[in-house]
């Protein structure tokens, strides 16, 4: 089973190795570019207080290494996206493998747009509300690497939930899901998706609430999509009723 699993452990070893690769040069660049990039962070909670809530800490190089790596990521992603095709492209048909461009485009398109609602959105909502509600926004982020973390882990978060509806078209476009498989799955996407917004955003409902609401329209969205491409089909069930008739029938045969 090792050996079955081997070639293509090695295969996304070189994947990964190539992204890293390039996510780090793209760091290094954008660590020169540090300090802008950390006001251009630091901007959306800075305007609900008018000016820079945090105190000193011992920590700022290994913040400006945080946040430039977070953007060498975000440069990164075309050739991240373009790596993960390269891995699951040997298992896809011929007509199949010419999405590599759009796929590339459309989830760099929509991590990057996920990040944009973020942080226009989300981040100003919701430590606005944090704000209100603790009357002194020191109270709750006392360093800027503490704000830097959860800055990146919610435009992460976000990026990465943006991408729900390419993966449901790529896997509606290989058969492996149709329109009603999602509609039944619905009240579970539900679930799951407060599940993530909860993992994924400071723990205010606010937050919470601006994560949950786009995936589930998104979500909605994917159900479309997947109608477009692999629609659900009242002959398939008739098939599989027939093929099952079918059997009964001949293990009645069998026993007589």
């Amino acid at each position: 089973m090792f050996d079955d699993l081997k070639p293509h452990l090695v295969e996304l070893r070189k994947r990964l190795g190539i992204s890293v690769i390039v996510i780090i040069v793209f760091a290094f660049i954008a660590f020169g570019f540090n300090k802008y990039i950390i006001e251009f962070a630091k901007a959306p909670l800075v305007g609900i207080v008018d000016g820079d809530p945090f105190i000193g800490g011992i920590g700022i190089f290994f913040t400006a290494l945080k946040i430039s790596i977070f953007t060498g990521f975000i440069f990164a992603l075309p050739v991240v996206f373009s790596q993960i095709w390269a891995f699951i492209e040997p298992g896809l048909y011929d007509h199949e493998k010419k999405y590599v461009i759009p796929f590339v485009t459309i989830s760099t398109f929509m991590f990057i747009l996920g990040m944009a609602f973020a942080y226009y959105m989300v981040i100003p909502f919701g430590f606005q509300f944090l704000w209100a509600f603790a009357g002194n926004i020191v109270n709750f982020l006392q360093t800027l690497d503490e704000y830097i973390g959860i800055f990146t882990k919610i435009l992460f978060g976000f990026g990465l939930a943006f991408e729900l509806p390419v993966i449901l078209f790529f896997l509606g476009m290989l058969g492996l899901v149709d329109d009603k498989n999602l509609r039944d799955f619905f009240g579970y996407a539900v679930l799951i998706i407060f599940v993530i917004a909860a993992l994924l955003t400071p723990p205010d409902v606010i937050t919470q609430l601006l994560m949950a609401g786009p995936l589930i329209l998104l979500y909605g969205i994917s159900i479309i999509i997947v109608r477009m491409v692999n629609p659900y089909k009242e002959d398939d069930d008739e098939d599989e009723e027939d093929d099952d008739s079918t059997k009964e029938k001949e293990l009645q045969q069998l026993e007589k």
